[in-house]
């Protein structure tokens, strides 16, 4: 009868190892839902590439984590949202991924939250910006590790904010730009905004809103600032730049950083201020290092504005991990990463923990025009670490 207890007892041991062994050796699928398609295609694409080379980073090339193999299920939402709330749902549902990464706009982004809560998986979002993300419209299973409207507005704010100072707002029809200046104004103490001007996100005629703003400007004392807060291919700063506003009306523009082929436009503004997510000359850290060093072996140039933000993406992502030794189940990731420090190619960033808002430097910049750059470089000014922001909580958690 021993023998019979101890061959079961055995055979219950050697069962729960091999259970546990083929949990271990399992698959972690993450959906990465982005536009590959559509208005924000440029920067999609940049944060697919920060992705891959950050997962390569994080896990000394290996793309394992406690013997789990990471595959990466990519998703077209096209910049639709109701693509995105599909291919999410799909990713959960047929895909049988354990969590998921994007989306590129804000718009889609705000549709694919309930899906995350529906599943109850993780939906860890990089790079749209829309404070309702992690504001009114949060909930539990989502983290950022992509900067949000207030971290944008509060560092801006902050370089124009002064008594004598009018300023006319310039933004894009959409969660993006509606967001984003809300929170511009609600940071904003001394300086005063005369007018807001919100055109469609396809914008390529700029001239009947430039000349509304004009109009509020041109008679003000003081200081005079333009506030753009624009996305995708088509900015208006070359339609700016043709306005001579300087020279006619002693009118500055301001705005925050960009992917380097829309900051070609910035050298016809030199002395420009603002506050940036990343230029890839201004943070020095060892995995900044590693990112521009990759990226110029593979692509033969910079990084961009995005490959950082996916490469953050993926050093949270596996940071987490490591953290629940591969456990994937969403319980377990929230407890890891509530409060979770981990590295970027922006220093040490964390996720706070009553929004899972990740908390992170931004860069205060002065454009200097160098003939040998293409476009407008950014010198650092001042970093403007976290701790310095007062970034609200918004989710009424």
């Amino acid at each position: 009868m021993k023998t019979k207890l101890f061959k079961a007892a055995v055979a219950a041991i050697a069962a729960a190892a091999a259970f546990g062994a083929a949990a271990q050796g399992k698959e972690i699928r993450v959906a990465h839902v982005y536009s590959k398609t559509g208005p924000l295609e440029a920067y999609a694409k940049q944060t697919q590439t920060g992705l891959m080379m950050g997962l390569d980073y994080a896990t000394g090339g290996t793309m394992t984590v406690a013997g789990r193999k990471i595959v990466i299920v990519e998703k077209d939402d096209q910049g639709k949202p109701d693509v995105g709330k599909s291919l999410l749902a799909a990713a959960y549902a047929d895909d049988k991924v354990d969590l998921a990464i994007g989306p590129t706009s804000s718009a889609v982004a705000l549709a694919m939250l309930p899906v995350a809560e529906e599943y109850k998986k993780i939906l860890l979002v990089e790079p749209a910006v829309a404070d309702a993300i992690t504001g009114e419209r949060w909930n539990k299973y989502i983290f950022r590790t992509g900067r949000n409207s207030s971290q944008d507005a509060i560092s801006n704010a902050a370089i124009a904010d002064f008594p004598d100072v009018s300023i006319a707002t310039l933004a894009q029809d959409y969660a993006f730009g509606r967001d984003g200046i809300k929170a511009f104004k609600e940071a904003l103490k001394k300086a005063k905004v005369v007018h807001e001007e919100y055109l469609p996100q396809n914008t390529t005629d700029f001239t009947a809103g430039i000349q509304r703003i004009v109009d509020q400007l041109k008679d003000k004392p003081g200081r005079k600032f333009i506030a753009v807060v624009w996305a995708g291919a088509t900015p208006p700063f070359n339609a700016l730049a043709a306005q001579n506003l300087k020279q006619r009306y002693n009118i500055d523009v301001g705005t925050g950083g960009n992917i380097l082929p829309a900051m070609v436009a910035y050298k016809q503004f030199p002395g420009m201020e603002g506050a940036t997510y990343y230029y890839f000359g201004i943070p020095k850290n060892p995995v900044n290092e590693a990112l521009v060093a990759a990226h110029y072996k593979q692509f033969k140039q910079p990084p961009d504005f995005f490959t950082a933000g996916g490469f953050t993406a993926a050093m949270a992502l596996v940071t987490a991990l490591k953290k629940t030794n591969g456990d994937t189940s969403s319980d377990k990731l929230i407890a890891a990463m509530e409060g979770m420090p981990f590295d970027t190619p922006k220093g040490r960033m964390w996720f706070r923990k009553e929004d899972h808002q990740a908390m992170q430097s931004m860069y205060h910049f002065r454009i200097k025009v160098d003939p040998a750059f293409a476009w407008g470089v950014p010198e650092l000014v001042k970093e403007i670490k976290p701790e310095e922001m007062q970034i609200p909580i918004r989710n009424k958690r």
